[in-house]
């Protein structure tokens, strides 16, 4: 496989086999253990359809923190769950892999430090992490985007590094990617608003690709690493097999690049971003 010329000429770029299934099953066990323990007081739902209508408070105070985000369809309009809580859970965000010893030794490998060097992104800081559960007939559908909306730098650095930890198929909601699209501009940045809450502010009016007629899919197995351009336009669809779809994502960003303010995601001054390789990556920040 060729890496860099893959992720230069597509945008993306897949890797088969980079997980073990041994460490693939660790972070599910972990996945669910984090749920079980998991007792709501504020039932926040995760949608990147409608992210304005659903950027409270819990949401915009993840950055440094370990929340569960719950399923749209899990939740009926009195805000009681339609299913089991261990079916309930869309995503756990976002700082997984600074504060929880399973996911920061998944995270912070010498072989995604590789990965990154191969891509060009040589000073990669640690941003955001995501367990994705894309729940067995209610995983929700994640519209049409680019990671650089909503992890926006001067200039844009951010990738995303997904990791397949159960098989994704067409059935179940795999990636869809558009080959080449990371050439084209960036369409709009998700900011927190001056008076609270958040806003979309519109850079460029080229519409996103329509999926899924002008995108292909990325169906993978259990271990695979897709690595993701900040301005590729990717989605997936709602899961409405039996079947669910766990995956593990990271974003990391260069050391180099500026970050602004006004980006949703935040962390408080006692955890600062840590460095994808050296030192300081394996101190630990708890």
């Amino acid at each position: 496989m060729h890496l860099a010329r893959d992720f230069e000429r597509d945008g993306f770029a897949v890797i088969e086999g980079f997980a073990s299934p041994r460490a693939c099953a660790k972070a599910r066990d972990r996945a669910e253990e984090i749920v079980e323990k998991f007792e709501p007081s504020h039932r926040t739902v995760f949608t990147t359809n409608e992210q304005e209508r659903v950027s409270d408070d819990l949401f915009l105070s993840s950055g440094d923190r370990v929340v569960c985000f719950f399923e749209e369809e899990a939740l009926a309009a009195d805000g009681t769950l339609t299913v089991p809580k261990e079916r309930s859970i869309n995503k756990i965000g976002h700082a997984l892999h600074d504060l929880d010893p399973v996911f920061e030794r998944f995270s912070y490998t010498d072989e995604l430090a590789d990965v990154s060097t191969a891509i060009g992104l040589s000073d990669p800081l640690a941003l955001q992490s995501m367990y994705i559960f894309k729940q067995p007939s209610i995983g929700g559908e994640v519209g049409c985007h680019q990671d650089a909306t909503f992890l926006w730098t001067d200039p844009v650095t951010v990738v995303g590094f997904w990791f397949a930890l159960e098989d994704a198929t067409l059935e179940n909601g795999c990636l869809w990617a558009a080959p080449g699209g990371h050439r084209g501009p960036l369409r709009k940045v998700f900011k927190r608003a001056p008076g609270g809450g958040t806003e979309f502010e519109e850079l460029d009016t080229t519409p996103l690709p329509q999926p899924p007629e002008e995108l292909v899919p990325l169906p993978v197995s259990e271990g695979t690493l897709v690595v993701l351009h900040g301005l590729l336009p990717h989605w997936s669809d709602a899961n409405r097999s039996p079947h669910s779809r766990h995956a593990y994502s990271l974003h990391c960003i260069s050391a180099a690049a500026r970050y602004p303010s006004w980006n949703w995601l935040q962390r408080g001054p006692t955890m600062p971003l840590r460095p994808l390789v050296g030192p300081a990556a394996r101190a630990g920040v708890r």
